[in-house]
């Protein structure tokens, strides 16, 4: 089979295709024949050796899949040999084939192609959790969404949508803006504009929002500390800004607020068991058209390295995925 392999710490240009033989699957565990891949902001990180967790060489990079099982391993009760399915996997998914946990796959409506569902897991599932599960966002409150454009804001766009929120959407261009409002952001700030206070206060009747989504970090997560409401929450999900922010515990203490790490990836060591039932509720939301997710672009497998530099470049909105050419 093809497969994207590391052999060093590289950049995304220096990526390329190998034959390898397929991997079997153990205990647990099936093989989802691959027909998209989602690119992610971490992929670069594990790439340059800058991960959290340092594989060792050789690897596959790649952290989201869709595809169809072509094995099963033993022990395996929830999931059978020709489903179509999404799969979150510590790595490998820049392939023709990949190995996952039974607890990591999830299985696909009809509705759903295959790019879609590359693109999904990791992006919905972080919106949701942080919002449904950390931050406890309720039907009216107003939810403030940095880098709304991308893949894992624009999804929180939407969930804040399904949950009832009126959603306040930043981003850095007009057309960027554009795209969190047709996926339903109720208002929308650009992000290089100053003053992000005193718009979100004038939007809010000068109260402030109840939460913030970020994954941004930098600047603008200061501002947003000024931009919370009393008894807010804010969720770190992420520093796409480069910049780690130092928190001054006088504003949580002055306006009760709390500030919330969200790494979903964790929840699939920690607690498992709240997966497949996070992504039965996700994927009903899809059938039932509260979410419309947005791929901007589609690579081939070979192209992996391109489209992992537009990405960090700044240039597409929602989901880059890679394909395979299966089914």
């Amino acid at each position: 089979m093809r497969a994207i392999v590391c052999r060093d710490w590289i950049e995304p240009e220096q990526l390329g295709l190998e034959e390898v033989e397929p991997p079997t699957p153990a205990a647990g565990e099936v093989r989802v024949a691959v027909a998209a891949a989602g690119i992610n902001f971490a992929d670069s990180l594990m790439i340059a050796g800058k991960y959290q967790e340092k594989p060792s060489f050789p690897f596959t990079p790649g952290l989201e899949v869709a595809g169809r099982i072509d094995a099963v391993g033993p022990g395996v009760t929830r999931l059978y040999e020709g489903q179509r399915v999404m799969a979150a996997v510590d790595r490998g998914g820049f392939a023709e084939a990949v190995i996952a946990r039974e607890s990591d796959v999830f299985v696909l409506p009809d509705s759903m192609d295959m790019a879609t569902a590359a693109g999904f897991i990791i992006t919905y599932g972080t919106a949701h959790g942080s919002l449904v599960w950390r931050a406890a966002l309720q039907p009216g409150e107003r939810l403030l969404v940095h880098g709304a454009a991308g893949g894992v804001g624009l999804a929180a766009v939407e969930v804040g949508k399904a949950l009832g929120a009126e959603v306040i959407a930043t981003a850095g261009s007009p057309e960027k803006l554009a795209v969190a409002e047709a996926h339903g952001a109720d208002h929308l700030i650009n992000a290089r504009e100053e003053g992000l206070r005193d718009k979100v206060k004038a939007l809010t009747d000068g109260r402030g929002v109840d939460v913030v989504f970020d994954p941004v970090g930098g600047d603008i997560f200061d501002a947003s500390l000024r931009a919370s409401a009393w008894s807010g929450r804010l969720v770190v999900v992420g520093f796409a800004a480069g910049r780690v922010p130092q928190i001054p515990a006088n504003y949580l203490l002055v306006k009760n607020l709390a500030a919330l790490g969200f790494y979903w990836g964790s929840y699939r060591s920690q607690a498992p068991q709240r997966l497949v039932p996070q992504f039965e509720e996700l994927l009903e939301w899809f059938s039932a058209g509260k979410l419309k997710p947005h791929v901007s672009a589609r690579f081939d497998l070979a192209e992996a390295g391109t489209a992992l530099r537009s990405l960090l470049e700044r240039r597409s909105t929602g989901k880059l995925v890679l394909t395979t050419g299966l089914e």
